[in-house]
This record gives C-alpha cells, structure tokens and sequence, in this order.
C-alpha cells in the first residue's frame, strides 16, 4: 500500500480573510473591513448553533444580545451538561498580575511554540490579544476566581510557560466558565432571542446553493427527524478524542456534526493532533468506559517520580530521595514538572517503557505532594486542590495527602478539526466552525488552560465580529422543507438509520468502537510509525466493512434508543479514524503530540522538518468509495523565528 494508493494532492488552499500588516493591528484591522449589520437588520437574520459548551453558549448569548434569532441545540438534556464543565485547571491570560514579565507577546510566542511552530500566527496573537478581555467579562458575570491576599485574581503556571498567567476556580474553572455562559444563554432564551432545543442530535448538515444552510436533527427522546433553517449554521461541537474509546472526553462527545459537515465538503485539518494529556488516572481494567483527568495544575506543586530500579514495588514512602528518579526536574531543569503536556506525557511513556512504571501492569507514575504539604501546609494545599484530591480518592480508594497520586497519559484533546478561515468560517459558506471543532490555533500541542480561553474568545468575541461580514449580505432566501436539497439531506439521515437497524446483526456497538480504540491507541497513539500505521489502516478497513455487515443495534428510531445513537456516532468514527492515520502516515516528522519514531533527535525529542512540513493539511472528503485530497496551507513566520523546541 503505497501513499498514493491512500490519496491524492490537490491545490493549494490559503486564508483569503487573513489581515495583512503589523501583527498587533491585524484583529483591529478585521474588524473595521468587516461588514456590519445594523440592528434592525439582526433581528430579520437567523443562526443556528450546534453545541452549548463554552465556545457554544458564549456564543448563543452575544449573538442573542445582539439581536440575531438564535436556534440553539444540544444532545444533553441541559446546556449545563456540556463537557466544558469537565475542565479543572484553570483558563489562560496575559494580565501580568504577578508582574513577572507576562504580555500578549509572550502568550503568543510561548502558544506558538508550545504547538511545535504549526499553527498560524495571525490566529494566535488575536488569541492572545482577546485573552486579556475574556476574564473581564467572566468576572462581571460573577465567576468566582480565585484571589490573592489582596484581593485581586490569583493565578498559576501551566505546562510550557515560565510565567503565572492561568486564572483559576479551585479545579472547577471549567464548570463556573460554563455557568456564567449558561446563564447568559438563559437571559437570551428568557428574552426570546435564542430558542433551545435540548435532547436534540445533528445528523446532517444542509446546504442550499453552495451555501450551508440549516441542519437535519434527530429528537432523542421520540425519535423524530426534524429539518431546521437558518441563514448560516455555526458548529460548536467539541472534539473527536473518543475516536479512541477510552479518553479523558464525556461519554457522548462525538465527530458526527464535524464529520458530516466533512463529508458535505467542509475540509478536516489536521486530524493526527491529538493530544495525550500527562496526568489521568491510569487505566484500571478492560471493562472501564472512559479515564478521570486529574488538572494539570496540580503539577505546579505536585512532584512526578519513578523509582530508579525498576520492579521496585515497595510502598512511595518507604523509598528513600536518592532511589527516586525525578525524571522532569532532571531532563529539564528549566522547566520541570512543568514541561508542556505532548513532552511530559512522552517522558512518562518512556519510563514506563524502561520498567520503572508503578502500579497494576507498570503504567504509573507518581505524582507526590509530600513536599508541597510539608511547605505550604495540608489546608493550603487543601483550599487550591482540594477537591481534585476528594476526586482521586473516590476514584482509587487512595488517600493522595498520604499517598502519592498514580497518573498516567490518555487521550484527552483535539487539535485537528474543520479547516476555518480569519472569520472561523470553513470551506462551506455559512458554515461556521468554534472552540475545538474548529483546528485554528493550537498547531500540534495545545498548552494547558488554552482550550477555555479559545472556546470563550471564538464565542464572546471572535465569532461575532466575524459572522456580520456573512450575515451582512442577507437575508437570504427562504428555504423550507420542500426544497430538494434539504429533502435529500433528510432522506441520507432517515436510509442510515434505517440501514443500522436493519442489519440486526450479532457485535454490539461497543464492542466495535473498543476495538476501534485498541487499534487507534496502538498505533496512532502516542508514538506512531509507518508500519503500525499502515497496518491500523488496513484494520480500520477491515472493521469499518464488518460493522455494517454485522453490527446488532436493538430497538427502533421512534423512540429513546442509545443503541442506535452510539451506532450513528461510531460509523462516523470509523471513517475519521483512518482519515487520522493517513494523516499520521503522510507527515513524516514528529512535532508536537504527533510523534513519529522515525523522526527524533538523538536524545528521543520530537524533530521537525520545516522544509517538507510547515503546512496545514486540510483534507477534502473525496467520497465514500473514493481517496481523501490533501489541500496544503503553507505557515509563514514573521514574527517567531522556527527552530526546534527546547525546555531543558
């Protein structure tokens, strides 16, 4: 099976809407150019929003206060339930409270680097840039950040970074970020901007002249297949990790709105970034549905460590200083513990590898507070950690104020997603692309506590500066139900439903996404290489042709079936997993969370190769029967010099 065999290389694709100029003027620059809409016009325009996390409710209630009618639909039975709320560490900003050297500059550099110099300049600094603004508007909607003795925001360091710039809410900032978007949500529902549409599964996206232009639903509860309209679609649906099975992901996160806007002909950029999050709760048996994150924050005090000798399975305490291997303090000592996630993740892989792992099967590490309790005093180490503690300790059974947390890396984010221009609008006109559906602007790593800043940046700010520019050339036409483009879109929905219940064959659901996982986490986990590749691909094949030959999805549509959610969910896996692959497979190097083993300096770093690979790879969907097309979108650096990354 050669690279040709797997597919094809089409023209060039560039950001068309990308500002030119002076770095620090670009957004401004945007914002002027862009098209605005008056206010009474806005209330004659329609938008739909996929998704209610962070990036989705943000989003739904700018929109909504400014006047837009806003449909949104989530599949959980309250917004409130969205995975954003999983989140614990905390949420990224250049206010320099510390006063120890942090600027947008620096957030910009340090998020740039810390994606192994792929992703696009201009993205990130406007990243850096509304960052600073992000945190006014939470702390005026009442999140409850953290403070300081004297009163202002209190922050902490995150992986990659020197300085403390992370905002924080004990290990709950995921889960007060989303209560104070929800609730802004809930003001526009109560005002009759936004409608909600909970209990609600997109299935299909649809596209009228070229244009995207309502989506094809599925009522969870009744089983009723609905078609919904708007003059453009924003999706905001989070990101793929449980491609993988076991994952730090909410059990219902899924690629299916992505992939079927994928399939519509919105292109999927950079699939193989995924990344492996260093501090999970190891795995405990083969029966387990998903993996516990434990914050990375906690690596700020906390200490990892393996033991020196391997097969040492003494009890933590009893092993004396000088038979601990600090591995992270001693690889790096300008970074430490505090090493981005792809390299402390790989680190743990290696001694892990060497047989120096602890616990059950050696795929442990220890992760020790002893230090910080003895320094700070277990109620303080309590009042910032302390319910990440009670979590663990539910978890494993394991008191971590005595004992030393096990951690271990597992999947846990997404930094591929729909290709999207400056506007975060995709391929698709009207199709717009948020938070981590979209691949915009972490490159191949995203650092710890960006994901919340850009989900409430492309939401509160990015998005609705942006979509005017669209939005500003209608209303457009009126579409209904009877027009044969959204007909045929429904008709696609209804025969694949239809199709997964007929099969009534004899493998659960699950038991082909397990193996699914298996496949994917061998080889396309957290080190790939051209053979194990090439092999994942034939047995993703291999198992995409048995489950629609044999999968068993019991029940009917016309009701509550899970069954059949999943089977729906999972299909769409199927076809993203080998897409993964052969993304994986066609960039030879290593960088950032795609490492491949081929591609590694003499120390085992990831290496680059600037000169083959400083692209984006955004594939167009070449059809069911047909070889995926690579589109290049070259990365230009002005104002970061490339060179390999270094935290020793």
């Amino acid at each position: 099976m050669s690279d040709i065999d797997l597919y094809t290389e089409g023209a060039p694709i560039r950001d068309e809407k990308a500002p030119e100029g002076p770095i620090n003027e670009r957004w401004d620059e945007r914002r002027f150019s862009a098209k605005l809409v008056n206010p009474a016009n806005r209330r004659k325009l329609s938008v739909i929003i996929v998704g209610t996390g962070l990036a989705g409710a943000s989003a739904a209630a700018t929109l909504g206060e400014a006047g837009y009618q806003v449909s949104s639909f989530c599949y959980q039975d309250s917004p409130r339930r969205a995975h954003s709320i999983a989140a614990q560490g905390g949420i990224n900003a250049a206010k320099n409270y510390r006063n120890d050297g942090d600027s947008i500059h620096r957030l910009f550099y340090d998020t740039v680097k810390g994606g192994d110099f792929r992703s696009r300049e201009s993205n990130v600094y406007r990243l850096a840039q509304t960052s600073v603004e992000i945190i006014d508007q939470c702390v005026a909607q009442g999140v409850p950040f953290a403070r300081e003795y004297g009163g202002l925001l209190d922050n902490r360091s995150f992986g990659g970074v020197q300085v403390s710039r992370t905002f924080y809410a004990r290990g709950q900032t995921g889960q007060q970020l989303l209560i104070g978007a929800y609730q802004a949500q809930e003001r526009q529902i109560a005002a009759g901007t936004v409608k909600m549409y909970t209990r609600h599964e997109m299935l299909e996206l649809v596209i009228v002249d070229g244009k995207a232009r309502g989506i094809i639903a599925r009522d969870m509860v009744t089983g009723e297949i609905e078609t919904h309209f708007a003059d453009a679609v924003v999706l905001a649906t989070g990101g793929y990790g449980n491609v993988f099975f076991l994952s730090t992901n909410a059990m219902g996160s899924n690629v299916t709105a992505a992939w079927r806007a994928h399939r519509k002909g919105a292109y999927f950029a950079n699939p193989c970034y995924t990344q492996i999050h260093p501090t999970c709760i190891p795995v405990s048996g083969d029966y387990q549905s998903k993996l516990t994150l434990m914050s990375e924050s906690l690596r700020n005090d906390g200490r990892i460590w393996v033991p020196k000798q391997g097969g040492d399975d003494r009890d933590p305490r009893q092993i004396p200083e000088d038979e601990r291997d600090y591995y992270l303090e001693r690889i790096y000592p300008s970074f430490g513990n505090l090493v981005p996630r792809d390299i402390a993740s790989r680190a743990a892989k290696n001694v892990c590898d060497e047989g120096r792992g602890v616990g059950p099967g050696g795929l442990g590490v220890y992760l020790d507070f002893a230090d910080a309790i003895e320094r700070m005093g277990r109620d303080a180490v309590e009042a910032k950690y302390g319910n990440l503690f009670d979590m663990y300790q539910r978890i494993t059974g394991e008191n971590p104020y005595e004992v030393p947390m096990r951690i271990y890396p597992a999947v846990h984010y997404t930094m591929g997603g729909l290709w999207v221009d400056y506007d975060l609008q995709s391929t698709i006109p009207g199709l717009f692309v948020t938070g981590e559906a979209n691949f915009s602007d972490h490159g191949a790593n995203r650092l710890g506590a960006s994901a919340l800043m850009q989900g409430l940046a492309d939401g509160y700010f990015v998005l609705p500066n942006t979509i005017n520019d669209y939005l500003a050339a209608g209303p457009f036409e009126k579409v209904d139900e009877s027009h044969p483009e959204a007909a045929a879109a429904k008709e696609q929905v209804t025969s694949r439903i239809d199709k997964l219940l007929s099969i009534n064959g004899s493998r659960t659901v699950d038991s082909f996404h397990k193996e699914l996982g298996h496949i994917m986490w061998d080889y396309c986990g957290m080190e790939r290489n051209e053979e194990g590749l090439r092999k994942a691909i034939g047995l993703i094949r291999e198992l995409r042709a048995e489950f629609w030959r044999d999968v068993k999805v019991l029940g009917a549509n016309e009701e509550f079936n899970q069954a059949l959610e999943k089977a729906n969910r999972v299909a769409d896996f199927l076809e993203l997993g080998e897409l993964m692959c052969i993304d994986a497979l066609h960039r030879r190097e290593s960088c950032g969370g795609h490492f491949r083993a081929e591609s590694q300096t003499e120390d085992g770093e990831a290496l680059r190769h600037d000169d083959e690979f400083a692209y984006v790879a955004a594939w167009e969907f070449g059809g069911t029967d047909s070889k995926p097309v690579l589109h290049k979108e070259a990365l230009e650096y002005e104002y970061v010099e490339m060179k390999q990354r270094s935290y020793k």
